[in-house]
């Protein structure tokens, strides 16, 4: 398993690291990770691997077995060899703008509150699909809203529950095709606000910006059709 530091420092830019496998495929696997792993609808963190007399790029990171990540790199070319110490070395500004777009992303659940189908993030612009019969009527009350939240600087911190406590909650979950991992006996909850000003709790197991405030104003793009009951709301980093 390797320990994931990007859950309990997600501005963790560098850190240290020992090889413990590589894979058939050419993957690499570290005994502990600032990489977070493909999953949740936000891609893999990229960066750069170096070693006494080596470094390479990493193009992403996948989740492999035994909640172990994989780091892939971005061409064939000598890897580091198992038991090696390495240093790992996130590209940050890109992390950065996940992260900001993922907790946008969160907020918009918030101004429109309407059952998720499905939703995606990279670094310039994030969408969800609501299960949403007919578009909203004014895009633009919806955009104020929403930058609204953001200015709001409201903070954004992390609890767990149990498995039995999400089960016995299921408002807490507002996707509707893919359900928080469960099974390890507690699930990550992500909160924005605290006490009174609290908008937003729910499962969660990407990163995110520390307060709203570090999103910086959004803009909502086109509202498309994708099905009878499906519209998709795209929104983009000003």
């Amino acid at each position: 398993m390797t320990e994931p530091l990007y859950r309990t420092d997600p501005y963790l830019r560098e850190a240290p690291a020992r090889v413990v496998a590589l894979t058939p495929e050419g993957g690499i696997v570290l005994d502990q990770t600032v990489f977070y792993p493909t999953g949740g609808g936000q891609p893999g963190d990229a960066g750069i691997l170096r070693w006494e007399g080596g470094q390479i790029e990493i193009a992403t990171a996948v989740k492999g077995e035994a909640g172990a990540v994989v780091l892939i790199p971005a061409e064939p070319q000598p890897l580091p060899p198992r038991g090696a110490e390495v240093e790992q070395v996130l590209a940050w500004e890109r992390r950065h703008r996940l992260m900001r777009v993922h907790t946008a992303l969160h907020l918009l659940s918030v101004v429109i509150p309407l059952p998720v189908t499905g939703g995606q993030i990279s670094a310039d612009k994030g969408r969800l699909d609501f299960n949403m019969e007919e578009p909203p009527s004014d895009v633009a009350a919806l955009e104020a809203a929403l930058n609204a939240l953001i200015l709001r600087d409201l903070p954004v911190t992390e609890d767990w529950i149990s498995d039995q406590e999400l089960a016995d909650n299921p408002a807490l979950v507002k996707t509707m095709s893919v359900m928080p991992p469960m099974g390890q006996g507690r699930v990550r909850l992500i909160r924005i606000g605290a006490g009174g000003d609290q908008v937003d709790l729910q499962p969660c197991g990407g990163t995110h910006v520390a307060r709203t405030g570090e999103i910086g104003l959004v803009r909502l793009g086109k509202i498309e059709k994708k099905g009878r009951m499906n519209r998709r709301v795209s929104l983009l980093l000003v």
